[in-house]
């Protein structure tokens, strides 16, 4: 087949999708079903004024819904941990911020069987799904400081009109990150405390990367049309944008707490939150994706521009801009960049990622005792890197019953990717859909779900061997 023939049955699949979608909407809404409900997104334009209008008008009330939500979940207040910070230095907050209900205890709760917590709606608020910050919305929402840093940088704008980050910064990962390579461990972290961009990025790193490397990374940080963050008036930011860059979300390698939601579930409210994992620690990992079915980097790489940044309808691609990478080439460049970044160091491991009996306190050490014995977490999260690169089903809708929470069902979360947990303190939140503020809960949260009966100090010291790795 030749070119010609290529394009125009690319064209004219794009406008039999269209055409489906539409058809699909008009016949849902006679039928009285939700148009929202069709497996494509709407095509046809709003006016810009007055959709920017509305939102707008709209925002204070759906961000107001976010925070009760929050506040009734979580214990946000400021609480660092002595003595304990992330690589640069930022406070690691401390302590189990997941509300309990009245009158259930942590121990009670560990002792009760999945159906009886579920019957009486014992659950915590803070271990169920959590939504996006406008879940019937969705779309990449960005924390302010990214946002004002890359203002700064480059005049870029990610702000959104009709929406803002809801977690509180003390929850996120340290901004900028550092950024460790593979490559070159003598040198620390190469980004010498900038976030790294298209302004600065030849500067850090030319003559530290080849040629290939020095372009995936330019590829990288440089903006392509995205689902919110484009030039046509279906858009989130005020001004027509360039759109936004892989290092956006994945700032410095790393993660800023960015959100979206996953592109491969319909309809909407069934949707999954997901927060940005790190990209350290790539070259030792084999599944990518909101639900890991793919197997390189470069798969994921390709699959983020042609689909996830556009909720994985490639209708709506085509229109607003898609950026369709060559696979030879640009995704192989942006790729072997990516294998290169590195977790952060752990003086206290040593080669087979344990502790060093030499370097780790007595509380550490219990620590790693739990975590391969009672605890029963090498049982996925194995050594050195703490993962089996597999996936897993933890089946927490055992616990509750399904619900509706400010426009997401709470129902099966399904298979889960085994994240890697070194260097585990800088990435906060956790869980994929960030729902676990702190290490403490994580702790709670899988004491619950496994049923492994750990007392209280012998969750502490899990978490103080955690922030060890």
């Amino acid at each position: 087949m030749n070119r010609g023939c290529v394009v125009s049955l690319a064209a004219g699949l794009v406008i039999a999708g269209a055409a489906i979608g539409n058809v699909a909407m008009r016949t849902r809404a006679a039928e009285g079903a939700d148009p929202r409900a069709s497996s494509y997104m709407q095509v046809t334009e709003e006016d810009f004024r007055t959709v920017l209008a509305r939102m707008r008008a709209a925002k204070a009330g759906i961000e107001k819904r976010q925070q009760d939500l929050l506040v009734a979940r979580y214990d946000l207040a400021d609480r660092p941990v002595v003595g304990t910070t992330m690589s640069r230095g930022k406070p690691v907050q401390g302590g189990v911020r997941v509300k309990l209900p009245t009158g259930v205890t942590w121990d009670a709760l560990a002792k009760a069987s999945a159906d009886e917590i579920q019957q009486r709606g014992a659950f915590p608020q803070g271990f169920m799904p959590l939504p996006h910050p406008n879940h019937p919305e969705g779309g990449m929402v960005f924390p302010k400081f990214l946002i004002d840093e890359t203002r700064r940088q480059t005049g870029r704008d990610l702000t959104r009109f009709d929406l803002d980050f809801d977690l509180p910064d003390r929850f996120l990962p340290e901004f900028p990150s550092p950024v460790y390579l593979t490559t070159r461990p003598d040198l620390g972290d190469v980004s010498r405390g900038q976030l790294v961009t298209i302004s600065n990025y030849y500067e850090l790193f030319n003559g530290i990367l080849n040629p290939k490397q020095l372009e995936g990374l330019r590829l990288l940080v440089t903006p392509f049309p995205q689902q919110q963050f484009n030039a046509t008036a279906d858009r989130r930011s005020e001004q027509p944008s360039l759109g936004v860059a892989c290092f956006d979300c994945h700032q410095n390698g790393n993660t800023n707490g960015a959100t979206h939601l996953v592109g491969d579930i319909r309809p909407q409210e069934f949707r999954h939150r997901i927060e940005t994992p790190s990209l350290r620690g790539v070259n030792i990992q084999r599944l990518f994706g909101s639900q890991r079915a793919l197997k390189t980097v470069e798969d994921f790489t390709e699959f983020e521009q042609r689909a996830a940044y556009f909720d994985g309808d490639p209708v709506i691609a085509t229109k607003k801009g898609v950026n369709v990478l060559e696979r030879g080439s640009q995704v192989h460049f942006m790729g072997e960049f990516q294998e290169i970044l590195d977790f952060p160091p752990a003086p206290k491991l040593d080669v087979l990622g344990k502790l060093d009996p030499k370097k780790a306190t007595t509380a550490e050490l219990r620590g790693q005792t739990l975590f391969f014995g009672k605890g029963q977490c090498a049982t996925c999260h194995v050594p050195p890197y703490y993962t089996d690169n597999s996936m897993h089903n933890l089946r927490a809708e055992r616990f509750y019953k399904p619900q509706m929470i400010n426009g997401m069902m709470a129902a099966a979360d399904g298979p889960i990717k085994t994240f890697p947990l070194r260097g585990i303190k800088d990435t906060p939140p956790y869980l994929h859909d960030g729902r676990l503020l702190t290490l403490d809960d994580t702790v709670e949260f899988f004491n619950l779900i496994l049923g492994t009966q750990l007392t209280a100090d012998e969750k502490q010291d899990l978490v103080v061997f955690l922030r060890a790795l």
